[in-house]
């Protein structure tokens, strides 16, 4: 099974780790510099129109409720290294088209950007974690995905500035030129991958996809650790969609700072994410991922109440700091329990079961708190987002003395 693996400590010297993260590095550049870009193109057409800037969250995330159960189940089937490579040039493709249609004069289609690229990813995505459960050892699994969240961390502090250093400097067009060059030279990237292994499935027959659809969510119903995950996910979805939508107001009016103090509070929430990524890697051999994730809830739902009580810029920046010093904590004991509670033949379709649940209860979240904000207080709002924490944490309790399976050979849900 681990038979393209470095055994031990040695995670950085394992081939699988060193490929995804360069591919992850250019990845990370071409949507950091798209988002930006984007953003505030359609700013500047727009006149800062609310509708407009919205549409870009929308085709962000639209395409994760539409594709991710279909792309998990996809990702199931196909070979995971060629479904990686050919979305990433499909994705740098479409980048390319876009250009075109841009220099025509649809300055609208540099929506398609975003929606395609977020299309592919929903069957890229659980390809990756298919390919993670088999050449990372069980005892690296959780170090594996803590590099992988420092390396977000330090995009998210390095990211925001790249962006608009780009598009300010060069221009739309060589922004979304440098996306496409990004995602083609990941693929590049991918071909160092091991050789995807030789599995004889039968042809896809009529109805046979539904059933694999289906089986998805049967496999997280009738595991016990996987189904308590998925309350996680909803209450943490909700909980995060709240703080993140109202972010802005606690920075005007709790702490009577203008708005563009708010980039001062995402710069040392990321620093501190990339500083609780590295410090997870240290210790994640040692700690179970059910135990990582309700530290990271009950912690994340104490910092929630502060932040939202806070009338004080050092004690919210101090709280925002501890808040992302723990938020790896979350995102990789999920990501950890994912691989390692799920048959390598299915793993994608749970992903693609579990994750529109956090996307899609934060979406609704951010829907609505506009609303809860005209009829409650800021401190209402984040104590009941930290309280949606806590229940998240208490979901946890009952599954706490789980142990992984200590094979993947079987494929029944544990």
């Amino acid at each position: 099974m681990h038979q393209n693996t470095v055994k031990g400590p040695s995670l950085l010297g394992n081939r699988f780790i060193q490929t995804i993260l360069l591919s992850n590095v250019l990845l990370q550049i071409g949507i950091w510099v798209r988002n930006f870009a984007i953003l505030l193109f359609i700013a500047e057409k727009t006149n800062n129109n609310p509708y407009a800037i919205s549409l870009i969250s929308l085709a962000e995330f639209a395409p994760i409720f539409v594709f991710s159960f279909i792309g998990g189940t996809f990702a199931d089937r196909w070979r995971p290294k060629r479904t990686m490579i050919w979305c990433d040039l499909l994705s740098s493709a479409s980048v390319f088209v876009v250009l075109l249609m841009i220099q025509f004069g649809s300055w609208q289609s540099v929506f398609l950007v975003t929606f395609i690229s977020a299309i592919l990813s929903q069957f890229s995505q659980p390809s990756g974690m298919r390919l993670f459960k088999q050449h990372v050892p069980g005892e690296q699994l959780q170090q594996g995905m803590a590099l992988l969240q420092s390396l977000m961390a330090i995009f998210m502090v390095l990211g925001p500035m790249l962006g608009t250093f780009t598009y300010s400097t060069f221009g739309l067009i060589t922004s979304i030129a440098v996306m496409g060059v990004a995602f083609l030279l990941s693929a590049l990237t991918l071909v160092r991958l091991p050789k995807d292994k030789e599995e004889q499935r039968p042809a896809l027959k009529k109805g046979q996809f539904r059933e694999e659809f289906i089986e998805g969510f049967r496999y997280v119903w009738q595991s016990p650790v996987l189904r308590m995950l998925g309350v996680a996910f909803i209450l943490a979805g909700l909980a995060v969609g709240l703080a993140q939508a109202l972010g802005l107001f606690i920075v005007t009016e709790r702490l009577g700072r203008p708005k563009e103090f708010l980039q001062y509070i995402l710069m040392v929430n990321g620093a501190a994410m990339l500083l609780g990524g590295g410090i997870v890697a240290v210790f994640a051999k040692r700690v179970a991922p059910q135990l990582l994730l309700a530290v990271g809830m009950l912690v994340g739902a104490i910092c929630t109440i502060v932040i939202g009580y806070s009338t004080n810029v050092a004690l919210t920046l101090i709280v925002q700091f501890v808040n992302g010093l723990v938020f790896p904590c979350i995102h990789i004991g999920i990501s950890t329990m994912i691989l390692k509670w799920s048959h390598e033949s299915i793993v994608g379709r749970v992903n693609g079961v579990l994750s529109p649940m956090f996307v899609g209860m934060m979406v609704i979240s951010m829907s609505f708190a506009g609303m809860l904000k005209d009829a409650y207080s800021l401190v209402s709002i984040y104590t009941g987002a930290g309280i949606l924490f806590i229940l998240g944490m208490l979901a946890m309790l009952p599954i706490m003395s789980q142990k992984a399976p200590e094979t993947s050979e079987g494929s029944q849900p544990v």
